[in-house]
């Protein structure tokens, strides 16, 4: 989508001679395998969403098999099994990439933690429109889990907090593929870019020692709680997209509570039978379960059910702002 999809998935492509290959039908999970064990491609790039379905369709319910819990508790033998695993991940996306790129929003946790765990190669970067458009990337080799790379050759990227490595503050970036400024409109080039020329993502992160950067929000999205503290709702809606009949999520603030909006997964609802009453239930467990593992001001009050998917960006990120008035 945008600058990121004109740059990497065509104009550097056509300019090295690659093969660049484009599906003609809707990306659901079935016609990508088949895409990947047709092509095979050397490199891929993805919104997190296609991978999230990926591997909470294909492969977590395969390792929820007790016999197979039961093997992944046994040192030793576990690591034979993670390898295992591993290699059937990496032929269901082709079997012949070098890596994959996942970018374009927040990555699952869950999702993200079991990759690395059975050491699949993949990465995360991090950019903006305005920054043609790479900000942040790391090869696989050097990837640090739960960040999303580290400053792109000739840029700089520093975090404007009273303490970057531990509390979020705004990413600032600068460099010559910083924009020159939003066309004909002086009055938002002047509010992105500052006197000295670092542009203003507005993007909450930290960033350690070492240089990597974590993301954790957008600072437009962040909520107040009632006694003045930082919520970052994409946080905990990473926590409950992973729950039990949790499809995707939004959590939006009324007053002083916060709800949470989920669209449930009603394929697998289905298949066990499960009518709204019980989704309700689900949820309410849920609920109790996510509030356990999060300080009290992020507490959810109610979980709602959405009966639609909801309404995306081309990036397949939600339209936040459509659920939150």
């Amino acid at each position: 989508a945008h600058m990121y999809g004109m740059a990497f998935e065509f104009l550097y492509e056509f300019i090295k001679g690659c093969h660049i290959f484009f599906l003609t039908r809707i990306p659901s999970p079935a016609i990508i395998a088949a895409a990947f064990a047709e092509v095979k491609p050397c490199v891929i790039i993805s919104v997190p969403l296609i991978i999230e379905k990926i591997i909470k369709k294909k492969v977590f319910p395969k390792i929820q098999d007790p016999k197979m819990r039961l093997l992944l508790k046994m040192p030793g033998i576990n690591k034979k099994v993670y390898e295992k695993i591993c290699a059937q991940v990496t032929q269901a996306f082709g079997g012949n990439f070098y890596e994959v790129i996942i970018g374009g929003a927040a990555f699952n946790q869950e999702v993200e933690a079991f990759l690395h765990q059975i050491h699949f190669r993949y990465t995360v970067g991090y950019g903006a429109t305005e920054c043609a458009p790479i900000i942040c990337y790391a090869d696989h080799k050097d990837f640090v889990p739960g960040s999303c790379g580290k400053a792109a050759l000739h840029m700089q990227v520093r975090v404007e907090s009273t303490d970057p490595r531990n509390v979020p503050g705004e990413i600032l970036c600068k460099g010559p593929n910083v924009m020159l400024g939003y066309y004909k409109n002086e009055e938002a080039t002047a509010a992105a870019i500052d006197k000295d020329g670092w542009f203003h993502t507005g993007d909450l992160g930290t960033i350690d020692a070492d240089g990597n950067v974590f993301i954790k929000g957008r600072s437009k999205n962040m909520l107040l709680g009632s006694n003045g503290q930082n919520i970052y709702p994409e946080e905990i809606e990473d926590k409950l997209n992973s729950m039990t009949m949790v499809n995707e999520s939004v959590v939006i603030q009324e007053g002083d509570k916060l709800v949470g909006l989920v669209f449930p997964d009603f394929d697998e609802a289905k298949q066990m039978g499960f009518n709204e009453s019980d989704l309700e239930n689900i949820m309410e467990e849920n609920r109790k379960q996510l509030n356990s593992t999060l300080p009290n001001y992020c507490h959810l009050s109610a979980i709602r059910l959405h009966n639609e998917e909801f309404e995306k960006t081309p990036k397949r990120s939600i339209k936040r702002f459509l659920y939150t008035h």
